[in-house]
């Protein structure tokens, strides 16, 4: 520990990882992405775990003289009251990964409804090729309705991209046409994508948010749709603005999560809480010697080199 947390940056990022029956606990640090610590648990962690978790990582930064700075978690309510306890009024940063995932999942889902409301818009109508004018208008129609039904599935990605080209634009301008709502929801993708622009503050951020907000209760089917909007994690999300150090996700502890995964998909026989804590150590004590590995392995190959310069 005391290599490891040599060069603590004082931000962290915390997790918990699922498999199987256990829970990994991870903590690492949101800059040198370094797993600091961990543990391996045989149930799901409650709050009173948590913050003994925290509370054990925290005497081992009290007795190096280490000052926390900021944590960055997802939306979990498992960590905002074990940190507040634990840590005081440290920086509580929420993962705007996390957040904005929530949001375009509900934009694809009101895409989705407007498909279906299309779909039953069409006319039910005998097999065959039609015959005589109504029947012909009525195919003409469905067929108009299947191709706006097609194109808004094919290009549903344009309604939650961060941005969008010159000629996405044009498409989606075309795919929307006649339906308002869809280029309403566009617009307030791009409004919660400004609301993490680093170059403002949090408390211009928060002014936009709550103007953001005030718009969508305008619509009432909106208000349903976007409830991810009035969540208190999107306030925390934007902790970030007034910390220019303080990571915006936690992007470390969900490297280490993927670290683990791939370590389970090859070693089948980690799969006891002892074997798996006895693995995770053991990869993290080869990630504390990385760099003097390299430097070893670099220095061999340039003695090697310079001896066969001399005998060249």
């Amino acid at each position: 520990m005391d290599k490891a947390l040599g060069d603590f940056s004082g931000y962290i990022a915390a997790d918990e990882l699922y498999d199987g029956p256990f829970c990994v606990l991870f903590i690492v640090d949101n800059h040198k992405f370094r797993r600091l610590y961990y543990e391996v648990l045989d149930y799901n962690p409650t709050n009173e775990d948590m913050t003994r978790f925290f509370r054990r990582f925290k005497r081992m930064l009290d007795a190096r003289d280490l000052t926390l700075k900021g944590i960055t978690t997802d939306g979990s309510p498992l960590y905002p009251d074990p940190i507040a306890e634990v840590f005081g009024p440290v920086k509580h940063q929420s993962c705007q990964f996390h957040i904005i995932k929530e949001i375009t999942k509900d934009i694809l889902k009101a895409v989705t409804q407007v498909r279906r409301q299309l779909k039953q818009k069409k006319t039910k109508r005998s097999r065959g090729r039609p015959s005589g004018k109504k029947a012909k208008r009525i195919a003409q129609k469905n067929k108009r309705l299947q191709k706006k039904i097609a194109d808004l599935f094919e290009y549903r990605y344009l309604f939650v991209k961060r941005t969008l080209s010159p000629k996405e634009k044009k498409i989606l301008q075309r795919i929307t046409r006649g339906l308002d709502q869809l280029r309403t929801l566009r617009a307030i993708m791009d409004e919660v994508y400004r609301l993490f622009d680093r170059r403002c503050r949090m408390d211009t951020a928060l002014e936009k948010l709550a103007q953001l907000r005030r718009r969508i209760k305008r619509f009432s089917t909106l208000k349903e749709t976007l409830k991810k909007l009035s969540s208190p994690n999107l306030e925390k999300a934007l902790t970030f603005l007034d910390d220019s150090l303080l990571p915006a996700t936690s992007n470390a502890v969900e490297r280490a999560n993927r670290r683990h995964r791939k370590m389970q998909k090859s070693i089948y026989r980690v799969r006891t809480r002892d074997h798996i804590s006895q693995r995770i150590a053991m990869d993290m004590l080869r990630d504390v010697y990385t760099d003097g590995l390299k430097m070893t392995i670099s220095t061999l190959h340039w003695s090697r080199n310079g001896e066969k310069r001399k005998t060249g």
